[in-house]
């Protein structure tokens, strides 16, 4: 546990950091977060303090910050996805299909918004949206997957990576020349873990979080061969991480089981 350590302890101090689920970096070096009573967070980029900027009054899972500060959430309470920038909008339900559960958001360099809907726990189900960067789209990947939960892009935009949380394993599915989802490929199989969330590194390698056992695993994409990056037996330093960002090499984690937010120093060596 030498290279993980507490970056943001929200434990005490008000406002109270309540079980963040997603984390984001934003283009001017902070750190945002979500939590369970809808709060958004601004963490400083040196996480010496942390304001509330925002709150949708429900329940916060997934974020992610497009680049220009931009701000998407989904919330589990109201089943929408938000948009934070000079205020807080909700941009869609889901469109023709709602959301059950909106989990994970990415947005894309084009300006596609993608989101998992994790159905229902034990009820496999659809599966991924894509909106534009105004809400207007809808259920995009329509087969059923197992708790659909984190989700990648890479910047080439050619695939979406997702993680199914109950299967324990972690998917691509290839956008189609037309814009299409093709059938969903298995990438990697993780058993005896439940993996939440995934980002993609400078090193092109996938990081995944995993709510039990509280550690983060590495992906090879080309190969699906996993490593264990960091684990913490006791869950305080690392405690259930879900989704997680990188801020130039350093990988930093929510934490779902406690009131604050980790990071992982000098994950990749770009020599």
């Amino acid at each position: 546990m030498a290279s993980a350590r507490v970056f943001h302890d929200g434990t005490l101090t008000e406002p109270r950091l309540d079980h963040p689920e997603g984390v984001a970096v934003h283009p001017d070096g902070s750190i945002w977060c979500g939590g369970e009573r809808g709060q958004l967070f601004r963490i400083s980029p040196d996480g010496s303090r942390r304001e509330q900027v925002a709150s949708t009054g429900g329940f916060v899972l997934g974020i992610d910050i497009d680049a220009t500060g931009a701000v998407y959430l989904c919330d589990l309470a109201h089943r929408a996805l938000y948009r934070y920038s000079s205020g807080l909008d909700q941009l869609t339900r889901g469109g023709a299909r709602p959301f059950v559960t909106p989990n994970m958001v990415r947005v894309t360099p084009s300006g596609s918004v993608y989101v998992t809907d994790s159905h229902v726990q034990g009820k496999p189900g659809p599966g991924v949206y894509r909106f534009d960067l105004e809400g207007t789209g809808g259920l995009w990947y329509d087969r059923p997957l197992d708790f659909a939960n984190g989700l990648a892009v890479p910047d080439d935009e050619s695939c979406v990576y997702v993680v199914e949380t109950f299967a324990s394993r972690l998917v691509r599915i290839p956008i189609l020349p037309d814009g299409g989802p093709g059938p969903a490929e298995t990438v990697a199989v993780m058993p005896g873990v439940l993996p939440d969330g995934v980002t993609i590194g400078p090193d092109r390698m996938l990081y995944v979080g995993c709510y039990e056992p509280s550690q983060v695993l590495r992906v090879d994409p080309a190969s699906g061969t996993v490593t264990t990056l960091v684990a913490d037996e006791t869950a305080h330093v690392l405690c259930h991480p879900t989704n997680l960002a990188f801020r130039g090499t350093d990988l930093f984690t929510a934490n779902l089981g406690r009131w604050h937010v980790s990071v992982i120093e000098s994950v990749v060596d770009l020599g």
